[in-house]
């Protein structure tokens, strides 16, 4: 007679949970990519350099826009796919800050194009790095 195992119950991932972590994990990726605070302002999009502060200062009771949690969602697979694409941290970590001749970056590099301000740019560079992880850009 075969086991019945029963459904385990999925982990609590209410939206204020998940905009902790993320701001968490961004703390770590600015800190690793040694962006300055007005870098970090413009990749989550400019938000009041009060409510950052708050943000930071206590992640559990920040009340994310979705912008903010788009941009952040972003920011956590460019940085996934550096560490995959380049297991050296401290080459995954220095890519963002290299001029790159690659079609989406003209020469500049990834950060100066995420840094231009619209959550679409952070996302053009996520899409090229997965296109790189699968074998391709597209």
């Amino acid at each position: 007679m075969s086991a019945v195992l029963a459904p385990v119950p999925a982990p609590d991932v209410s939206p204020e949970r998940m905009a902790a972590a993320g701001l968490r994990a961004f703390v770590r990726i600015a800190e690793a990519w040694g962006l300055s605070i007005d870098e970090q302002l413009r990749l989550l999009g400019q938000p009041p350099r009060s409510t950052f502060f708050a943000w930071r200062k206590a992640p559990d009771k920040a009340a994310l826009p979705r912008d903010t949690l788009e941009r952040l969602s972003n920011l956590l697979g460019i940085y996934k796919s550096l560490q995959i694409l380049l297991p050296d941290a401290a080459a995954a970590d220095t890519w963002v800050r290299h001029p790159n001749s690659a079609m989406p970056f003209g020469g500049r590099s990834a950060l100066d194009r995420m840094l231009a301000g619209n959550v679409s740019d952070l996302h053009l560079v996520r899409r090229y790095l997965d296109g790189v992880r699968g074998g391709g850009w597209s």
